[in-house]
């Protein structure tokens, strides 16, 4: 038996069952043990430990029916036995983030957040969870930790001879490039204000020779990626994009093989945007796509904006060095979601960016500057120090920035904080408990969940053939992403509106996304005309089906998500069992707020 890889080596990929191989190969031996009490390394010994967390039951037709927390929990431990091993998690949960409770269910973060909410709660000290509707938001008082100032500068210029920095952004580079395994002898880190500002900014600054192409591998709508079409579209690029297969949403895999290895000049290809598993359905794609491109003359950029906590140590660089890739942080999970995106880009492929002379300034790179708060403390230092009463002298933020490092040595100057004392325990806590542990419980968490939707049957279904929930991509799955995209459908089969889903989950406290998905291809005419008829909107070519795409719920599993909130996602979703759910929220709604409510 392997041992895991508990450390050392973070540039070479570690593979031990606890989380997706990269080159997406299942064991297809059945392991010997039939015992549930193993690690589980295929989809089948996955399938058949998460069979035993709702037993003895297998279906539930009655939202009054499904079991209580505490006896699901207890199955849900039988049937998982290593989960028992992340309850680090649990303490870092209960100690730095108290705001995640019955009142905050979230699933509708992806990123990385950089710091806790015992962090952010020194900007509103006299404030405690149970009180926090009397603290202004975040945005209401100084940004927290850091603010952020637009660059006049084009990427080019920024690769090469970067630019004055503050101290924060030093130490907040420092921090993130450790924290995603990324060297700097090999990769730039370029701030950029958000993911779509990335997306368009690699798009524009990147050279596309005569004829070259934009070939993406997405099943889902995205604004980031709607901005960087238009902007390649706009040079002329050719856009292409793989398709996926219904149900499963699996990559049209002889379609995309042909695309990428085209018989066209390889030193006309253009660039490859892929991400390792879908941030809606949370299907798994392979890295050999990555590594064919490579091959075959493209420039590859990462998605890693859905990348889990310490993902990125399975990426192994060494192996796998993509030209780009694009990740983004958040202030804090569940509370904060302002924050940036970074663009790592390798320092042998500047050669792909368009130079200074034919790359007019963009727009979206920035600088971290110390928070508004500590910058009005330094200009008072300095106009305190230098000003006679009673005249005010404007400062400068290089002033600023220059001014920071001599009063760092003076700590006891009231009102001032050291940039030392800033510390990102959002990725000190991701570090604290490891890839294994975070990898093990998302795949543990993510497959009780979609298991417990399916067993969510309306009366009568055989005859029927009507479930309450599909789930749209893989169902149970050893190498899913954290993630599942879903429907819930009535007793006479129609599709309840996504966004009505989404309003009645927030009135429970439980915070979902929706999204569209796009570039499906069914094998069966009359099974693509009866989904389609499902949509609301009629779409009378084929063409048009296709840009129709089908809407759906999302919910995006965080590393900081517990048993419970998966748990009080499904009891909610129990509740569309009743017939009368939705008609009988509307006259609650009523009732409480005297008017009415459009669902």
């Amino acid at each position: 038996m392997n041992t895991p890889c508990a450390g050392g080596e973070t540039s070479k990929p570690c593979y031990n069952g606890c989380f997706r191989s990269p080159f997406f190969v299942s064991d297809s031996n059945k392991s010997q043990n039939s015992s549930v009490s193993v690690v589980f390394g295929s989809s089948h010994d996955l399938e058949e430990a998460t069979s035993y967390t709702l037993h003895p039951y297998t279906q539930f037709t009655n939202h009054e029916a499904i079991p209580s927390l505490q006896e699901s929990y207890a199955n849900f431990t039988k049937a998982y036995p290593p989960f028992g091993n992340t309850s680090e998690v649990d303490r870092i949960r209960a100690q730095e983030y108290p705001h995640l409770n019955l009142s905050n269910i979230c699933f509708d973060y992806t990123g990385h957040g950089l710091f806790s909410y015992v962090q952010q709660q020194r900007f509103c000290p006299s404030t405690s969870v149970a009180s926090s509707s009397s603290c202004p938001p975040p945005s209401a008082l100084e940004p927290p930790f850091f603010d952020i100032s637009h660059k006049p500068v084009n990427l080019h210029s920024q690769i090469l001879h970067g630019g004055q920095e503050s101290e924060i952004e030093s130490r907040i580079r420092e921090r993130i490039m450790a924290f995603m395994n990324i060297s700097e002898a090999d990769y730039t880190l370029v701030f950029i204000a958000n993911e779509v500002s990335a997306f368009k900014l690699v798009a524009e600054s990147f050279q596309f020779q005569s004829n070259g192409e934009l070939l993406t591998v997405y099943d889902h709508r995205s604004e980031a990626l709607d901005a960087m079409m238009e902007a390649c579209k706009a040079q002329g690029a050719h856009i292409l994009s793989a398709e996926f297969c219904w149900p499963r949403l699996g990559i049209k895999y002889k379609k995309l093989k042909k695309m990428i290895m085209s018989k066209r000049d390889k030193r006309k290809r253009g660039l490859f945007v892929f991400p390792l598993h879908s941030r809606v359905t949370g299907a798994p794609y392979s890295y050999v796509w990555m590594s064919l491109a490579q091959e075959n003359g493209w420039h590859v950029l990462v998605d890693a904006c859905a990348f889990a906590p310490k993902e990125m140590d399975t990426l192994g660089l060494t192996m796998f060095k993509p030209d780009f890739l694009i990740c983004s942080f958040h202030k804090v999970y569940g509370e904060n979601p302002s924050g940036f995106g970074c663009l790592f880009v390798k320092k042998s492929s500047v050669s792909a960016i368009k130079d200074s002379a034919n790359n007019p300034t963009s727009l979206g790179i920035i600088s971290l500057l110390p928070a508004f708060r500590q910058t009005q403390d330094l200009q008072e230092e300095l106009q305190s120090e230098t000003s006679p009463p009673h005249e005010i002298e404007v400062v400068s933020v290089s002033e600023i920035v220059e001014l920071q490092t001599s009063l760092e040595s003076t700590p006891s100057r009231r009102g001032l904080s050291s940039v030392n004392e800033i510390e990102c325990k959002g990725l000190e806590h991701a570090d604290s408990v490891g890839l294994i542990q975070i990898s093990c419980r998302a795949k543990y968490l993510i497959n009780w969940l979609v298991n417990a939707m399916m067993s969510l049957q309306h009366p009568h279904h055989p005859q029927t053939g009507i479930s309450l929930i599909r789930i749209y991509g893989p169902n149970i799955n050893a190498h899913r992403g954290p993630a599942v995209a879903f429907n819930v459908f009535d007793w006479k089969g129609e599709k309840v509106d996504p966004l009505i889903v989404q309003k009645l989950a927030d009135r429970n406290n439980i915070s979902l996304s929706s999204a569209v998905l796009q570039k499906i291809r069914f094998f069966d005419k009359n099974e693509e005309e009866r989904e389609m008829g499902i949509e609301s909107r009629v779409c009378e070519t084929e063409r048009e089906r296709n840009e129709c795409g089908i809407s759906v719920v999302t919910a995006a599993l965080g590393f900081l998500t517990n048993f419970e909130d998966v748990y009080r996602l499904w009891a909610f979703l129990s509740r569309f069992l009743d017939a009368d759910f939705v008609e009988k929220e509307r006259w609650r709604y009523m009732a409480l707020n005297q008017t009415t409510i459009d669902i």
